[in-house]
């Protein structure tokens, strides 16, 4: 009866702790979608008023036409979309490629492959950010998708994340599907690909988060509004509406809204992942 109080308590303890740790996180979330149908003044009000008095919708309004109501936002959010889900498609196929060539297939060399894979994740963006940038201006391609999107086309930890997942696969599919006669290409997409959906949906939401945040980059190839993404688009924007908190607030949760989505339609493979992987390291 004791022990059982005990593992009550202790249960009620890690509920309240999860409970806390759920409300910190969701606030900042929660601050955003009131304050974006807010008037600046609400917003600035201490203490601040979670519920609003009024609807205002013009805020989503201010943020969809811009400062100039040219309606750029909606040129520059396609952008981050093209280019977030070209590098999300390219680097789930070309790390899981090469994840599984180095897991199933023995050859010489293949650790010192993997480790000089690996050694690139040592380096940061800012180091190579300049000589990439160089390459970009001598293949004419700045201000342009493709210059966008080359330099993230693969992922060094997409690469190790596949390569990791695929080392637990068992190697009896791939015999028998050998033994059957199917080749090498046949079984990567039939067998291998279909069944390493867990990894595929967390790699796919890394990748395209990634992109769908990036700043720096755009900032250096995007010259012209229409080729701009659209954290170029909220910075710009934020800059000049300083006083009009309500409609950047609203930017911000339009922008945020694709993100949500890709993340809600994958979450029952990304929570499953999670699952497959401490029941295998188990």
């Amino acid at each position: 009866m004791q022990i059982q109080k005990k593992i009550t308590l202790s249960r009620v303890v890690i509920d309240i702790v999860l409970l806390g740790m759920l409300i910190f996180t969701l606030m900042p979330i929660m601050f955003m979608i009131t304050a974006s149908v807010m008037t600046s003044r609400e917003i600035l009000q201490m203490p601040y008023r979670w519920i609003p008095k009024e609807f205002n919708w013009v805020n989503f309004a201010k943020a969809i036409q811009g400062n100039d109501k040219t309606y750029v936002f909606v040129r520059n959010i396609t952008n981050s979309l093209i280019i977030s889900i070209a590098v999300a498609i390219t680097t789930v196929l070309i790390a899981s490629l090469t994840g599984y060539g180095l897991a199933k297939f023995k050859f010489r060399g293949r650790n010192t492959v993997f480790m000089m894979i690996m050694a690139t994740m040592m380096i940061p963006f800012e180091a190579i950010m300049i000589p990439l940038y160089m390459v970009v201006m001598k293949l004419h391609i700045q201000n342009s998708y493709i210059g966008l999107i080359l330099p993230f086309l693969v992922s060094a930890f997409g690469v190790f994340q596949m390569k990791q997942y695929l080392t637990t696969f068992p190697t009896e599919f791939l015999d028998a599907s050998r033994v059957d006669g199917m080749g090498e290409l046949g079984i990567f997409w039939k067998i291998v690909f279909p069944n390493c959906k867990p990894v595929i949906a967390t790699l796919a939401i890394l990748s395209f988060r990634s992109q769908w945040d990036n700043l720096l980059w755009p900032l250096l190839v995007s010259q012209s509004d229409n080729m701009k993404t659209i954290p170029q688009y909220i910075s710009t924007f934020a800059q000049e509406r300083s006083t009009d908190e309500g409609a950047m607030m609203a930017a911000a949760l339009v922008a945020s809204i694709p993100m949500f989505i890709l993340f809600m339609s994958l979450t029952k493979y990304f929570i499953g992942g999670s699952a497959v992987y401490e029941s295998r390291k188990g």
